[in-house]
Parts: C-alpha cells; sequence; structure tokens
C-alpha cells in the first residue's frame, strides 16, 4: 500500500485523519449491501455473484484503507490484532458462554 500510494503521489493526502474518514466512507458503502437485506445466512447462499463481487471489493476497501492507516500511524496491526486476541481470551474466557462474541 506504501509504495501504491507513493507512485501515485498520494503521501500528501494519506493523513491519519483523512485516511481514518476515507475508512469511515467505506464502512458505510459496505453497510449499504446489507442495509435492507435483514438477517443474511453465513456464506450468502441466496445472494447472486455480482452481489458477492461487489461485497468482496467493499471488504477490500476496507482493509486497504485500514492496513494504510495503520502503517502512517507506525502500527504493526498484524502484532495489534494478535495481542488483541490473547486479550479477548483473557477477557471473555471459552468456558463463560454469556458474551455475545464482541470485542
Amino acid at each position: 500500500m506504501a509504495n501504491f500510494a507513493k507512485e501515485r503521489d498520494w503521501d500528501q493526502f494519506h493523513s491519519p485523519r483523512n485516511l481514518l474518514l476515507a475508512l469511515v466512507g467505506e464502512v458505510g458503502e459496505l453497510s449499504e449491501i446489507f442495509q435492507w437485506k435483514g438477517e443474511v445466512p453465513k456464506g450468502l447462499p441466496d445472494w447472486k455473484e455480482e452481489e458477492k463481487v461487489h461485497l468482496g471489493e467493499e471488504l477490500s476497501d476496507v482493509l486497504l484503507y485500514l492496513v494504510r492507516l495503520s502503517d502512517i500511524c507506525g502500527i504493526d496491526l498484524g502484532k495489534a490484532a494478535l495481542r488483541k486476541v490473547e486479550l479477548n481470551a483473557i477477557k471473555y474466557p471459552a468456558s463463560n458462554n454469556n458474551n455475545n462474541g464482541t470485542a
């Protein structure tokens, strides 16, 4: 992502704030896909292939902005995510089934 942005001279625009706002915008676009569908079963069995492709594009946009934001902020996202899973394992032990699976 860093090389992609540098080749296009986008570093000037990629402040943490701007990247966060772009990320929020992409999450909004992702949300629109699900907005009027109600509950959706795992695997999206009733979705058309074009809908799944569109979903993949929007998920990718969110991921790419998140990766870029973490890079600009100097955060090792992989390391931070692993640490968060470890913290959640302590906070929500497997023997405690009273939580809803959110961090």
